[in-house]
């Protein structure tokens, strides 16, 4: 397992709690002495545009700072899906986040869809044709089910059961009724017991991260990453996110 960081994601970059100071910090801490940290390289302008508008893509680029790191968000999706198909194991330690963000929209702390960049740019290389992508932050991912929505080679899947074995005996189900070139994580970590979700234990996380791993290993020759999205207690946050990393791993 390979964690893909950038010393630009500790940037403030905005006044949303997603940009916040220390919330990064708080992930690196826990995973850094565990994981072999990577570096992206920034995403290109024909990246982005494989989901977003060029109008949408000008705006972003109105605010100069959140534009720069928001094309490194993406490069670091884009890093671990390219680990995941060469066979490691990845997860995106980015931010921004991206689910909410649409072909040419964005909110909720999202500027660009990095999970979709990802997989798109996998399709458009040929690496894969089918897709799986689970994403258990606290919050829908519109934006992710606006851009693949109709692509019946890629399916978008977000839990909402209530109770916290209903949630992982869900993704275990959905999971089972699936077939893929690989699996792809909107891993938000905001529905945590101690955050806003008031959810699911560390050990859920690490239980869900294991389930990924399993089909993964059944049904696409181990090809699996995540990507940060969600997650604002940080004490929390870093044991939450390396739970679901030792699952995965």
């Amino acid at each position: 397992m390979k964690v893909v960081y950038h010393p630009r994601y500790l940037e403030v970059y905005a006044s949303d709690p997603a940009a916040q100071a220390g919330r990064i910090e708080s992930i690196l801490k826990e995973v850094s002495p565990h994981y072999e940290l990577v570096t992206p390289e920034p995403a290109s302008i024909t990246d982005i545009e494989l989901v977003h508008t060029k109008w949408h893509i000008a705006e972003i680029q109105r605010m100069a700072q959140t534009y720069e790191v928001a094309l490194l968000a993406a490069g670091g999706a884009i890093k671990a899906a390219e680990l995941a198909v060469s066979g490691e194991p990845a997860f995106g330690l980015i931010r921004p986040p991206g689910h909410h963000a649409s072909p040419d929209s964005c909110w909720g702390f999202c500027f660009f869809n990095n999970v979709a960049i990802s997989i798109a740019r996998l399709r458009e290389e040929g690496k894969i044709n089918r897709a799986v992508i689970l994403d258990f932050d606290l919050h829908f991912g519109d934006g992710t089910d606006n851009i693949f929505g109709k692509v019946l080679e890629v399916d978008y899947h977000h839990p909402e059961d209530r109770t916290r074995q209903e949630f992982v005996n869900g993704i275990a189900k959905f999971l089972d009724r699936q077939t893929s070139d690989i699996i792809a994580v909107s891993a938000g970590f905001d529905r945590g017991v101690e955050d806003w979700g008031g959810l699911l234990t560390a050990e859920d996380y690490q239980t869900i991260g294991k389930l990924v791993k399993e089909f993964s290993l059944k049904e696409c020759r181990g090809r699996r990453y995540g990507v940060l999205e969600g997650g604002y207690n940080h004490s929390v946050l870093g044991k939450n996110v390396k739970a679901f990393l030792d699952g995965m791993s």
